[in-house]
């Protein structure tokens, strides 16, 4: 075991730098066997315990003062079964050597997100999503997990094994035990077409549930202070391969969406005046353009702007209604919003906690750069998503807590239910999970 009771005085901070914490020591377990003494040991020093990934979360899911999980050891594939298509992997392999990995085999998920750097076990624990029409979250596409719970047990999860654990932890947030594994459904390579194209905010609303409606991925991203917005399609496609061209695709996804929109955030923190009109001309920016390739490299995009992020899900028919609150908002307030906001969609599962349960959903992120003041901004954008009974995502900034939680999901009694039995004594609460979850 690597550092198993080390103490450690350096601080653990997420990707945004806006959580931080201090464990009193961090560990890197190599088996599931050494995880289950981990857990043992820290709850005979009476220390908590959080599990994290690579950080990526807003909020502070994973923050301890106790003892910190690294998932570093706890990487690759178990088992790829092409008779059942599932492929079982570690937990805290990241999704990007997943998606990598998968393609060598001829093998993809049918979504994803647009990041791909968390590990697999903190992306779904969060609720990670994409947009679809017909294929939901990450966690909607697990078959089994395997889980080892606050007294060393190792438990194995599905729809046939131990079903009333399966229906809430594959949205588990870390409160019910650390996941060491994950068998996801997967199918035979496919190649998906995307189609990005400006559309002003006025029509891409108006025409939103058609937009939907004829596209397996739809979502676009608003420019705020502007009436621009830039959409994206992605279906399957026949082929053949037609990836965007070095040049092309660098200067689209590297210059423009990074570099450049690196120096206009930095610029309008520092001259908050200026983001109108560098809004205007970040929104024309971007041209239409289309191009064909394997999934994941379609989904997925490189974010290297750093920023703080909100997210709420709707109702899907409550989306529209929604960012045009917004939008009326932003346009009589003073406030100046360097970053796109983005419009996603899901269908209904089946897992208690998902911000899809039980409902067709649409996702509205709120985003600003890092290192800007966000809490004006967030707070009005909040109190317009909770009018519309809006379910925060559990990875990113809310100010939602247990009561409120308990009123948008019909299922959230089923989940701390199961918490109780497998955490009674609250190994893996932190003050996050307090608040979201109660005691």
């Amino acid at each position: 075991m690597t550092d198993t009771y080390a103490r450690t005085t350096s601080a653990w901070r997420n990707w945004a730098g806006n959580v931080t914490a201090r464990p009193v020591r961090a560990v890197s377990p190599a088996s599931v066997d050494e995880l289950a003494d981990v857990l043992r040991k820290a709850a005979e020093d009476g220390l908590r315990v959080k599990a994290v990934g690579t950080g990526h979360s807003f909020t502070a899911t994973a923050a301890t003062d106790g003892v910190l999980i690294r998932p570093d050891l706890l990487t690759g594939i178990r088992e790829i079964d092409r008779t059942a298509m599932t492929v079982t992997v570690e937990a805290g392999t990241p999704l990007k050597r997943l998606n990598t990995a998968l393609a060598r085999e001829g093998l993809s998920l049918t979504n994803m997100g647009d990041i791909m750097e968390q590990t697999v076990a903190g992306a779904t624990s969060t609720g990670t999503h994409g947009t679809g029409r017909d294929s939901a979250s990450i966690a909607a596409q697990i078959r089994a997990l395997e889980l080892v719970t606050a007294d060393g047990r190792v438990l194995t999860c599905s729809a046939e094994e131990n079903p009333e654990i399966f229906a809430v932890a594959r949205i588990g947030l870390g409160a019910l035990g650390v996941i060491t594994a994950v068998t996801f459904a997967v199918e035979p390579v496919f190649l998906l077409t995307a189609r990005e194209e400006p559309m002003a905010f006025d029509k891409v609303t108006a025409d939103f549930d058609q937009l939907v409606a004829e596209n397996e991925h739809f979502e676009f991203y608003w420019f705020p202070h502007t009436g621009n917005c830039n959409t994206k399609r992605n279906n399957r496609s026949a082929g053949p391969a037609a990836p965007p061209g070095k040049v092309s695709g660098w200067i689209e996804d590297e210059f423009l969406s990074n570099g450049v929109f690196q120096v206009a955030c930095s610029l309008g923190r520092a001259v908050p005046g200026a983001i109108p009109s560098i809004a205007k001309i970040s929104s024309r920016a971007l041209s239409a353009r289309t191009y064909t390739d394997i999934p994941y490299k379609v989904f997925t995009s490189p974010r290297r702007v750093r920023f703080v992020e909100m997210e709420y899900a709707l109702p899907r028919e409550a989306a529209v209604e929604a960012l045009r609150e917004v939008k009326a908002m932003v346009d009589r307030s003073p406030l100046r919003i360097s970053f796109p906001v983005e419009v996603r969609t899901a269908p209904a599962d089946d897992i208690a906690l998902s911000t899809a349960s039980g409902r067709e959903s649409a996702y509205i992120a709120v985003h600003l750069y890092r290192g800007t003041p966000y809490q004006a901004y967030f707070t009005a954008v909040e109190r317009i998503m909770t009018a519309h009974g809006g379910r925060p995502h559990w990875g990113k900034v809310n100010t939602r807590d247990a009561a409120y939680l308990a009123g948008v999901y019909p299922r959230f009694g089923e989940f701390t239910a199961v918490r109780d039995r497998l955490d009674p004594d609250r190994l893996f609460a932190n003050d996050y999970l307090r608040r979201v979850l109660g005691d």
